[in-house]
């Protein structure tokens, strides 16, 4: 059962009581990297390391230890569209975990020395980044096919803004940004909603609600491109991949169903049956799905010895244009719907993935749907609307490829 309220400030509240010993909860702000100016490549994500760094009240070391003193654990992550701060924790540990958010969002100090010292750590991280081609090429890809809009760059930005970032300019991303508006505290644990609300109420109420929300511009004009990379790796990469639904779709369960059993995370997706059971030519292949507010990417990605690379490509291609010219039949819909229906209970059952999963759903729809409504959705699915969905995103005559050689 999910509780939620909206504050007059325009924070959104949403809570699902659980009678499990520990706790998780989270401050989601609409706010990622896409929302960046041009020289502010990166900020978002440099931001989520320096609000730890010091506010009015605190030092570093007692921000460390705010949660870790009573078992806790406090962390944070930065996407395209949007940041969070999160923890887990005992259920009597609530009103320790949001003061300490309110303070990080709110009263964060950003000591000149801190930012400096933590350039260092980012540039180190954008390197090691470099030096994993398997996840490079997702961000690359991405710059592909949103090329010349601010959802192409890479979350991490590059060296260059890193090292012109200062207090002027982390304080006007946040200025512009961090508002109780475009915010959503999430929680699953043991404590009553009127409870949490009277501790969310405390710490945060009492702030404005600030701006209307970040102004996107929506990428347009994608045309498929193929784009070779030589890379001093001992193993080839490569992505193909097409633009793909907003949240707003209705076509996105049908795109989700159709990518997990094209290449799920199960390991009788067909993808991985063809390429790596039935040929044994990549130990790695995967297909996503992200969606954005405007957009969406649709993706499969190998890594695979570079002398195989053409072969495994043939291989995608061939699966994807089964899926428009072979629909389903009923038995193996009915399979294909099990299968993502079990595996989206078993996450539910994950404290801190349920937590997360319905901070975002409410930052984008200001709903959550049940368990029970995400099933009837699944079950909804004709095989009718997977061929049309199909023919849309996996027509290989509209995939884009990326090859790391």
């Amino acid at each position: 059962m999910y509780q939620t309220c909206i504050l007059p400030n325009g924070l959104r509240i949403i809570h699902h009581r659980t009678s499990g010993k520990a706790a998780h909860c989270g401050l989601l702000i609409n706010a990622g990297s896409r929302d960046e100016r041009e020289e502010e490549a990166g900020i978002a994500h440099f931001i989520e390391h320096v609000i730890f760094k010091g506010t009015e009240r605190r030092k570093a070391y007692h921000i460390l230890s705010c949660m870790e003193d009573v078992g806790g654990e406090l962390n944070a992550y930065t996407t395209k569209e949007d940041t969070c701060i999160h923890a887990t924790f005992m259920p009597k540990d609530y009103e320790r975990a949001l003061e300490l958010f309110a303070d990080l969002v709110f009263h964060s100090t950003f000591p000149d020395k801190e930012l400096e010292k933590e350039k260092d750590v980012v540039l180190d991280e954008i390197n090691s980044y470099k030096d994993t081609p398997g996840e490079l090429i997702f961000d690359d890809f991405e710059e592909l096919i949103y090329e010349g809009y601010s959802i192409a760059r890479n979350i991490l930005g590059n060296e260059a803004t890193v090292q012109r970032f200062d207090k002027e300019a982390v304080r006007g991303f946040v200025k512009r940004n961090y508002h109780p508006n475009r915010m959503v505290i999430s929680s699953v644990g043991d404590i009553s909603f009127e409870k949490l609300l009277r501790i969310v109420e405390r710490h945060f109420a009492h702030y404005p609600a600030g701006t209307a929300g970040p102004e996107r511009t929506k990428p347009e004009g994608y045309a498929p491109r193929r784009t070779i990379v030589t890379k001093s790796t001992h193993q080839g990469h490569c992505v193909i991949g097409n633009v793909a639904y907003d949240y707003t779709r209705e076509e996105r369960g049908a795109l989700s169903l159709l990518v997990n059993l094209l290449g799920g995370a199960g390991m009788n997706s067909r993808l991985n049956l063809s390429i790596r059971e039935r040929h044994g030519l990549a130990y790695n292949i995967e297909a996503s799905y992200t969606p954005y507010s405007d957009t969406g990417s649709c993706l499969v990605y190998f890594g695979c010895d570079k002398e195989n690379i053409e072969r495994c490509l043939d291989l995608c291609q061939r699966e994807a244009h089964r899926l428009y010219e072979e629909p389903l039949g009923p038995v193996q819909l009915k399979r294909a719907k099990a299968q993502m229906i079990g595996q989206i209970t078993i996450f539910s059952e994950n404290g801190e993935n349920l937590m997360l999963a319905n901070g975002k759903s409410f930052l984008v729809y200001d709903k959550i749907d049940s368990l029970e409504e995400t099933y009837a959705q699944i079950a909804g699915i004709t095989p009718e609307a997977l061929v049309q969905v199909a023919r849309e995103i996996f027509d290989v005559a509209k995939q884009s490829v990326l090859i790391y050689r």
